[in-house]
């Protein structure tokens, strides 16, 4: 249970201190660049705190893409997984509360503008096919170098797990927030989603929800077939 908890916090951590950071800069990827950067940079190194912390409890995925991932990658049980995911949701849900807790409580100019609460939605001129092509990538992209950075076969690179996953997050960041403000999981997308119908944000982020689930565990499933491929073999 220990290890369920871990993930539990951990999401919280990312959905509050990503989405919050999305929120408090006013990320805007087509008007104010400055914020996309400062909020990619909130997300990356919200993991790379979470994994040096807890890490060595549960593997810190705090991503069900990620899980799935190492699920189909051998590396753990059905049971583990399915739990890790539940925990993963319950975790996105709470940060996004105290998010929404947080947006809700502040005057009205500040409220209005961070009602969204940091969703995920399709931006200008970003069709359903594209935005779902565009997760389905990057998360396998993501999810990628997670299996790289934390495989026993793949030399000394898992000494650095935490931080290469970190920065990889980062640049996935950079290049998919001008597509769909970047889940690629499907955690982070759930619970500010949720609440902001609650915050009066867009209607879309509830609609548009199964993108951000569909497409990151598709691009994890991917990417545990892309590893298999070309995993060392063991020494």
């Amino acid at each position: 249970m220990k290890k369920y908890l871990a993930e539990m916090i951990g999401t919280m951590v990312l959905v509050l201190m990503g989405c919050g950071a999305a929120v408090s800069l006013g990320c805007d990827p087509v008007n104010n660049q400055a914020a996309v950067v400062g909020t990619a940079m909130a997300f990356g190194l919200s993991v790379v705190a979470m994994a040096y912390a807890i890490g060595g409890i549960s593997g810190c995925h705090i991503n069900p893409a990620i899980s799935l991932g190492v699920f189909l990658s051998g590396r753990m049980s059905a049971k583990d997984c399915l739990m890790y995911v539940v925990f993963q949701f319950l975790g996105g849900l709470i940060g996004a509360a105290l998010l929404f807790l947080l947006v809700s409580s502040s005057d009205s100019s500040f409220a209005t503008a961070g009602a969204g609460l940091g969703a995920n939605g399709l931006q200008d001129g970003i069709s359903v096919a594209g935005g779902l092509l565009a997760e389905i990538i990057f998360t396998c992209v993501f999810v990628l170098v997670v299996l790289g950075a934390t495989s026993k076969t793949n030399g000394a690179t898992n000494n650095f797990a935490g931080l290469a996953i970190g920065l990889s997050l980062i640049l996935v960041h950079l290049a998919c927030i001008r597509y769909t403000g970047t889940s690629v999981n499907p955690a982070r997308s759930f619970g500010p989603a949720v609440f902001a119908q609650f915050a009066g944000g867009p209607v879309a982020a509830l609609s548009n929800l199964w993108i951000f689930i569909v497409g990151p565990l598709a691009g994890g499933a991917l990417a545990a077939v892309l590893w298999r491929v070309v995993e060392p073999a063991e020494k």
